[in-house]
């Protein structure tokens, strides 16, 4: 069977399964706390999970990732506006037949033209402009968007790319309605989805209320969603174990606080994975002291992940490359070639008596340290390893002061490469190298913050990006992950684990193990209560 056939098949079974089979209860508000304020609504400017996961559900996308299975794969991909979907014979067209029934939620119909203009835009294509771009590297190779009426949408490439179907399934990936302006989809959104935004209160809490004219025929089953804003990690614990919230936000529970849900409400239901994020060293490579490759190559070398590991996620975390680790990750790289990577293997005493050589060559020692701001989010996730990094990095006569910024501005300031040194978590888009390596670590990418820029290892982007057989395909990926290792290009310190937490009568949600920005959905969602 050729790849074309397969694709073909593939797309009518999707069609065919998708949507739950249980006999669900219509009615009531899921409440669930996040702990993070939104810096806007409109997703495809911003670059974190505080908009996806409470604005996921105002919008559709073209296709979407299988909202019931927890690992995100090609497999896993299902119809959402588009119903179904072919690939030309040499892989350089992708043809989506599209829904006839949806509707924007000022009343609009939604068109193939809406998706040509949403594509477009991200590409830089029309004159209304995006704020920020942050994906803009994702659509690289769609050399141009062709419609067809009202119902057929066409995706031209210049070179094959199998995985473009996975960056359009998601959450980062929604369709926008041509008719709104891009600076009213950062506080008054215009979707498609199954909730509309009724009230979005900066820093206190976000509303949505069911779409009574959502396309898919009983959906959703929830009449609202409420999510308060909690920063908190104890105030919102005791919210839910209280009962106060039905669920926690996805992967909010760090392992320390997980015993403290099992213990206070034991029925709820916890399930615990690596938290399809790493937590990684950023280093301004175009300002000093950090345009020296020698202190950089001896900052990476203080760092002990296992210690990490055991304070933050006590043991439960793992190590890996710029790809997450299986088994939740499809590309990770093998432990057996990750540990053979310099400065990332098990010997830490090692690396840190290279890395003050580096230094004292440098003229620095303990009586003359590096003094340096260790800039990171004011966010859970980013402050605690912030101060086990300024902690260890005094093993290589740096010294540190930690500098707090607000998550409205943060990636911002890190885009604009006004910082020297950063801690940073870089979650999982979605599970795959397209995204990854042409988004962190392409020479021009707006998301690449370090500034790294290797043209010979840019050039195998390409080569694994349009290669269709998946084993070929991992050899060049592993090939990539570890060159990008041993360059420092953004060194890795650990893939973060985490619990999501709910009550037994939450049902129909499944959190990703893969990626933490593809599961919020919501409309499977029902109460039974």
């Amino acid at each position: 069977m050729s790849w074309t056939k397969k694709c073909l098949v593939a797309g009518a079974i999707m069609a065919m399964s998708a949507g739950p089979a249980l006999a669900q209860k219509s009615g009531g508000t899921l409440r669930m706390y996040f702990a993070d304020n939104p810096p806007s609504t409109s997703i495809h400017e911003e670059a974190t999970t505080s908009t996806v996961v409470p604005f996921m559900s105002l919008y559709n996308n073209l296709v979407l990732f299988d909202q019931q299975i927890p690992q995100n794969s090609l497999d896993t991909i299902r119809p959402d506006l588009a119903e179904s979907w072919q690939w030309s014979d040499d892989g350089r067209k992708l043809t989506f037949k599209l829904v006839g029934n949806a509707k924007w939620h000022d009343g609009k119909p939604f068109t193939a033209a809406d998706v040509k203009c949403t594509f477009d835009m991200v590409a830089g294509k029309t004159e209304a402009r995006l704020r920020r771009n942050p994906r803009s590297s994702w659509y690289a190779n769609v050399d141009s968007i062709t419609t067809n009426g009202d119902r057929e949408v066409t995706f031209n490439l210049k070179e094959p790319q199998p995985s473009l179907l996975v960056l359009l399934a998601s959450g980062y990936s929604p369709v926008y309605p041509c008719h709104v302006p891009p600076a009213q989809m950062r506080t008054k959104p215009v979707g498609t989805g199954p909730f509309k935004l009724v009230e979005f209160k900066q820093k206190e809490v976000i509303r949505l209320a069911r779409n009574p004219d959502y396309f898919k025929k009983g959906k959703p089953y929830l009449d609202a969603i409420e999510i308060p804003i909690v920063p908190a990690r104890g105030t919102a614990i005791l919210g839910f174990v209280s009962n106060r919230y039905d669920m926690t936000a996805p992967y909010a529970v760090t392992i320390p606080l997980l015993k403290d849900v099992k213990e206070q409400a034991p029925q709820a239901i916890c399930e615990t994975a690596a938290m399809n994020n790493s937590t990684n060293l950023i280093l301004n490579r175009d300002a000093a002291p950090f345009n020296n490759p020698d202190i950089r190559r001896a900052m990476a070398l203080a760092i002990d992940r296992k210690a990490f590991i055991d304070i933050i996620n006590q043991g439960q975390a793992d190590v890996g490359g710029t790809m997450e680790p299986g088994p939740n990750g499809v590309w990770g790289l093998p432990k057996e070639l990750y540990d053979q990577v310099v400065g990332y293997g098990p010997d830490v005493a090692k690396n840190r008596a290279e890395g003050r050589a580096i230094m004292e060559k440098l003229g620095y020692g303990p009586n003359n340290r590096l003094k340096l701001k260790v800039s990171t989010r004011n966010h859970l996730l980013y402050r605690d390893p912030a101060v086990i990094l300024i902690d260890q990095l005094k093993e290589v006569y740096f010294e540190g002061e930690l500098d707090l910024v607000d998550t409205a501005i943060w990636f911002t300031k890190i885009a604009r490469k006004d910082y020297a040194i950063g801690l940073n978590t870089t979650g999982n888009g979605v599970d795959d190298p397209d995204q990854t390596f042409f988004e962190h670590f392409a020479c021009k990418s707006e998301r690449n913050y370090t500034g790294y820029c290797n043209p010979e290892i840019e050039a195998l982007f390409p080569a694994q990006s349009r290669e269709r057989d998946v084993e070929k395909r991992k050899k060049l990926v592993w090939e990539i992950d570890r060159k990008l290792l041993e360059d420092g290009a953004r060194p890795v310190i650990m893939w973060n684990a985490s619990a999501s937490c709910w009550h037994p009568y939450v049902k129909g949600f499944r959190p990703m193990v893969n990626s933490l920005y593809n599961g919020s959905r919501f409309e499977d969602v029902w109460l039974d209560k």
